[in-house]
């Protein structure tokens, strides 16, 4: 573990997570810290609680027993209004992009500022919010775009400038680089990485890519069977002699 960052604040706190959908048990007893400022990779075979550990992270899904504390407050005995509040600290970018096929990207840029009134007050003209996002994802002249003329690439940029418009102190990534081809996966990588460097955000970020782990993991966490099955830098566990994590790393 990385102790630079183990001397500093935790911002995530989650304690023995349990998670069923009837019979299946999907999260067993998963345990996760993570830092101020620290990038948190995830990683494990598909079906193995990943994102379902995120949406329980947010409150997308709700959980059968344990603790989820962010920046100190308990999310599972908490009001909807305050996870709200709370929502507005932590940026989601979804698997998707999950753009609204509707709006332009201007509009999807602001649709946040106008639903999170409570912390942005009533909306004037955002242009200067819009324009900063979209300079800060490399897409300065998209606001006018519909998502049909973006590509892949594009559309996974403008999600993440939607989630910088709130100026999250969280960062969670659900599978940012899939569906991409390596070189935008690797544009992506360098983005998420640039964005950490200026904003000093703490990210966790779930994927299947190890190259975009290797690239920018801090610390990793290996979910097996919905637990934590082998934690440390991507160097720790490249170099394991254990047999799954080695498995998982040299396919």
């Amino acid at each position: 573990m990385n102790l630079t960052f183990t001397d500093r604040r935790k911002v995530i706190q989650i304690h023995d997570l349990k998670k069923n959908y009837g019979n299946n048990t999907v999260l067993d007893g998963f345990n996760m810290d993570l830092y101020e400022g620290e990038t948190l990779v995830i990683m494990g075979k598909s079906g193995s609680g990943k994102s379902v550990m995120i949406k329980c992270l947010i409150g997308l899904e709700k959980i059968d027993s344990g603790d989820i504390n962010i920046m100190g407050k308990d999310i599972t005995a908490i009001s909807e209004d305050d996870l709200n509040e709370i929502r507005t600290e932590v940026g989601f970018l979804f698997q998707g992009s999950a753009l609204y096929d509707s709006m332009t990207v201007r509009e999807n840029l602001e649709f946040p500022l106008r639903r999170h009134t409570k912390k942005f007050g009533k909306l004037g003209d955002a242009t200067p919010l819009v324009m900063e996002a979209l300079h800060n994802v490399g897409l300065d002249n998209a606001a006018d775009l519909m998502p049909e003329e973006l590509s892949g690439g594009m559309k996974r940029r403008i999600a993440l400038a939607r989630t910088l418009i709130l100026n999250p102190k969280i960062i969670l990534y659900d599978e940012p680089t899939t569906g991409l081809d390596p070189i935008t996966s690797k544009e992506i990588i360098l983005l998420m990485k640039s964005i950490q460097e200026k904003y000093k955000t703490s990210s966790i970020i779930i994927t299947h890519d190890v190259d975009c782990a290797r690239f920018i993991a801090n610390r990793m966490i290996l979910l097996v069977d919905g637990k934590n099955y082998a934690e440390g830098t991507f160097e720790e566990l490249y170099a394991s002699e254990d047999p799954k994590v080695h498995a998982f790393f040299k396919s």
